[in-house]
C-alpha cells in the first residue's frame, strides 16, 4: 500500500537500535523522519504537534508514552499516535486506546504490517483533521461543535446558555475560528467586571474633544474589533439605557461614540453569552424584550461538567499537563483512583473548580503522579487503609454504577433503551440498580 504522499513521521524510541532501523526503513519508504530519544525532547520540539503520526515506545527514560500524548493533547490538537511496546499488557493497550492512541503493536512485528497501519492511522487522522474535538468528547459537546459551525456560516446573533465555567468563552471563540474572518480579532466584554458607567465608554468609545482640540476619540470594543467577533459575557449585566444602544447596533450595524455625531458602522459579528435564559432577566426587568429576541436568533445551551464525565476524563489531563507547564515542572500523571473520584465528583464549580484544584494539587505535590488527596484534600483521613484506597471490588462497582446512570440519563429514564446501550437485559439491568440502590434521586 502506498501512501498518497510522503508522511512526517516522529519516532520516539529509546533503543539506538530500533530507533535507527525504524527512521532507516521510513526513509527507504520515502518518507520524512525525525527521531527523539526521550519524550521531552519530543514534546519541546517546536515541530511536534505538526507531524502526520508519532510512533511511540510506552516505556522511556524520563516520562511514559503516554504522559507524552496526554501533553501532546492539552490543547486538543494532538497527532495520532501508534504506541509499540515490549511488553504485551492487555489492559495497558486498553487504556492507551481508550485514551485516544490510534493504534498498539506489540514487538517484535513484521515491519509491512507496521507501516501499513501506521498509512491507515495517518490517513485517518488527515480525514478527520478539520474537524478535531476542541470543546470535548462527549455527545452533548459534539452536537454543539456542530451547531456552531453551522452558524458560523451566518452572521446572526448567537446566544450561548450555561452555567459559570461551562466554557462558554471556548464556544464562542470555536464559533470565531469556524468564521470566514478568523483571521480579525476575537474580543471578549465582561459586562459584569467593567462598572455599569463605563460599560458604555468600554464598548461604543467615547469623542475625548472638539474637532479643533484634535484630540484622538476612546475608540470602543465595537469599533476596534473590525471584522471580528465581539463577545460579551453576562449580556444581562448591561444597564438597560446602554442596551437600547446595543440595540441600535444590531439592528443598523452602526452606532455612534459617547459625545459623537458621526455615525461609524459594526462590521463585526456580535456573539452573547449568559448564566441563564435571557426570558428570567426580562421579567425582572433586567433586560430589554426586543433586545433579547434579537441576541438569541441562534442559541446554544451548555451542559454543566457533572452531566459529561466524558469531557471530565478528556479535560483533567489536559489542565495537568497546562499546570506543569505553567509551573515549570515535569509532566504529571494522574492515579487511576483519582480519575475515579473525578468522575464521581459533582464539579459544582464546572472547569473553574477543576482548574483550581488541578493547579493546586501540581503545584503542592512532589510525586510524578497525582493522588486522590492532591486534587480531593478534604477526602484526607488518618485512617489512608480503611478509606483512601477502594478495593478491585468497590472500584469496578463505582465504575458500573457510573454508567448505568449515564444510560439512564441518555434514554431519559427508559429502562428498555438504557438496558440496549448497555448490552444487558431488562431484568440484569433492574437486578443491578437494586443492588446498587439507584433510584430516581440518584439520576436527578
Amino acid at each position: 500500500m502506498q501512501p498518497p504522499r510522503p508522511m512526517d513521521i516522529g519516532i520516539i524510541e529509546d533503543d539506538a537500535i530500533m530507533g535507527r532501523s525504524l527512521v532507516q526503513r521510513f526513509e527507504l519508504e520515502g518518507h520524512k523522519v525525525v527521531w527523539w530519544t526521550t519524550g521531552s525532547d519530543a514534546v519541546n520540539a517546536t515541530d511536534f504537534l505538526e507531524k502526520d503520526i508519532i510512533v511511540c515506545d510506552i516505556r522511556l527514560p524520563d516520562i511514559t508514552g503516554e504522559t507524552v500524548m496526554r501533553q501532546a493533547g492539552r490543547n486538543g490538537l494532538a497527532p495520532p499516535f501508534l504506541f509499540i511496546t515490549g511488553y504485551g499488557d492487555i489492559d495497558q493497550a486498553v487504556r492507551l486506546m481508550r485514551l485516544g492512541a490510534c493504534d498498539y503493536m506489540t514487538k517484535p512485528f513484521e515491519f509491512e504490517e507496521f507501516i501499513n497501519r501506521i498509512i491507515r492511522s495517518a490517513r485517518g487522522a488527515q480525514k478527520t483533521k478539520n474537524m478535531t474535538r476542541r470543546l470535548g468528547q462527549s455527545a452533548e459537546m459534539q452536537a454543539l461543535e456542530k451547531s456552531l459551525i453551522k452558524f458560523s456560516q451566518t452572521d446572526f446573533p448567537v446566544l450561548i446558555i450555561g452555567e459559570s465555567g461551562v466554557g462558554k468563552e471556548s464556544a464562542a471563540r470555536f464559533l470565531h475560528g469556524q468564521s470566514s474572518t478568523s483571521g480579525h480579532p476575537f474580543m471578549a466584554v465582561n459586562c459584569a467586571a467593567i462598572p455599569a458607567d463605563l460599560l458604555e465608554k468600554e464598548i461604543f468609545g467615547e469623542e475625548l474633544g472638539s474637532l479643533n482640540d484634535h484630540v484622538s476619540p476612546h475608540r470602543g470594543y465595537a469599533e476596534r474589533v473590525g471584522c471580528g467577533t465581539m463577545y460579551l459575557s453576562e449580556v444581562d449585566r448591561i444597564p438597560v439605557p446602554v442596551q437600547a444602544k446595543l440595540m441600535e447596533l444590531v439592528e443598523t450595524n452602526s452606532f455612534t461614540r459617547i459625545g459623537g455625531s458621526a455615525t461609524i458602522v459594526f462590521a463585526g459579528r456580535i456573539v452573547v453569552s449568559n448564566n441563564s435564559d435571557l426570558k428570567s432577566a426580562v421579567s425582572k426587568g433586567q433586560m430589554r424584550d426586543d433586545l433579547s429576541f434579537r441576541l438569541s436568533v441562534l442559541s446554544v445551551d451548555i451542559s454543566p461538567l457533572r452531566n459529561r464525565p466524558e469531557d471530565v476524563e478528556w479535560l483533567l489531563p489536559q489542565m495537568v499537563a497546562t499546570a506543569c507547564s505553567r509551573q515549570g515542572q515535569l509532566p504529571k500523571t494522574l492515579s487511576a483512583q483519582a480519575e475515579e473520584f473525578a468522575l464521581a465528583h459533582d464539579w459544582t464549580g464546572n472547569a473553574f473548580e477543576m482548574r483550581n484544584r488541578v493547579e493546586r494539587a501540581v503545584g503542592l505535590s512532589r510525586d510524578q503522579e497525582l493522588a486522590v488527596t492532591d486534587l480531593f484534600p478534604e477526602f484526607h483521613v488518618e485512617d489512608k487503609s480503611h478509606q483512601e484506597f477502594p478495593s478491585l471490588a468497590q472500584a469496578r462497582e463505582m465504575a458500573e454504577k457510573r454508567q448505568i446512570i449515564r444510560a439512564l440519563e441518555r434514554s431519559g429514564g427508559q429502562i428498555g433503551i438504557a438496558a440496549k446501550l448497555l448490552g444487558v437485559s431488562r431484568t440484569t439491568l433492574w437486578d443491578k440498580m437494586t443492588r446498587l440502590d439507584l433510584g430516581l434521586k440518584e439520576r436527578s
